[in-house]
């Protein structure tokens, strides 16, 4: 893919799952792909529909949040690309959990009670309730894993002044919040999730994606208590499944591990969870787009000409 591609385009980068184009000094265009990662690591196959679903879930749920904290979009000029601000980003990646669900789980399963300078209470199982939501923020790494971090370790290593901070943690409790309430009127658990913020001059903006099932983890709400009382598995609407194949499959990232071969029964088994997951969040029938490539980059540029 050639990296000039739209008008005034000042700059290109390819993330794990988002191609992102800098256009003059203030714009960004972020066209989700079919890619999907987990452990940091992008997979062999592209998954059908999986990029319409989390840029379609994340422009909802960025309107309903808007009146929190500003954030980022402007538009999305077609189902799969958002147009919007350029900020410049914090390099942490606040993860908030109000469930003791996936990686804090494992860390609190080898017997570790603190993660990321917050003090986890004993006797909780797997999936309980933490008694309020906890942030565990880690580092925003441009190649290889993030990094867990306390708060402490990001206002002394300037990643956030003390006021950026609690201003950060504020804005991310609240979206939360708000995220857990639209869940709840879904029939869902916001278990966990996590945020990305920017500032634009001095102003702090929500970016990139929220709410979606590559940033967070949903529960069913239907038996959720049963289940927790039976030790029964929680049923769950994520990418963790795809994350506890991998594991099932001897693979976690780490150095020397190979990737499983993904079946193409098992790449569309991916895409209708994704699709189901858009369909339970967003209360709509899920309509999949069939624009080519070419016509996804000739909307995002009669966008931007029109918009100058």
């Amino acid at each position: 893919m050639s990296n000039i591609l739209f008008s005034k385009q000042s700059g290109f980068y390819k993330g794990k799952v988002r191609d992102v184009y800098s256009i003059g000094e203030n714009l960004l265009v972020m066209i989700a792909s079919n890619r999907i990662s987990a452990f940091d690591v992008i997979l062999p196959k592209l998954i059908p529909f999986k990029g319409q679903v989390l840029n379609q879930i994340a422009a909802l749920m960025l309107e309903k949040t808007k009146d929190i904290c500003p954030n980022w979009l402007i538009n999305c000029p077609t189902p799969q690309a958002s147009v919007g601000y350029r900020c410049n980003p914090f390099k942490i990646e606040m993860v908030v959990r109000g469930n003791l669900v996936g990686h804090a789980w494992r860390t609190y399963a080898l017997g570790k009670r603190v993660l990321c300078g917050i003090t986890m209470p004993d006797g909780l199982k797997e999936n309980d309730y933490f008694p309020q939501p906890i942030i565990t923020p880690s580092t925003k790494a441009a190649e290889g894993h993030d990094e867990d971090i306390s708060k402490e370790e990001i206002i002394a290593q300037g990643l956030a002044t003390a006021s950026e901070w609690h201003q950060l943690e504020t804005y991310a409790l609240a979206l939360f919040e708000r995220g857990r309430t639209i869940a709840k009127e879904r029939g869902l658990i916001l278990a966990d999730t996590k945020y990305e913020f920017g500032k634009m001059g001095d102003t702090i903006y929500l970016m990139d994606e929220i709410h979606t099932p590559d940033s967070s983890r949903y529960f069913y709400a239907d038996g959720f208590e049963e289940r927790q009382q039976t030790g029964e598995r929680q049923k769950q609407l994520s990418k963790e499944f795809v994350r506890e194949w991998l594991i099932a499959n001897n693979f976690m990232g780490k150095e020397g591990q190979t990737v499983p071969e993904m079946s193409d029964e098992w790449v569309n088994t991916i895409s209708r969870r994704y699709i189901e997951l858009y369909e339970r969040v967003t209360g709509k029938k899920f309509e999949p787009s069939d624009l080519t490539e070419a016509e996804i980059h000739q909307r995002i540029e009669n966008f931007l000409v029109g918009s100058a």
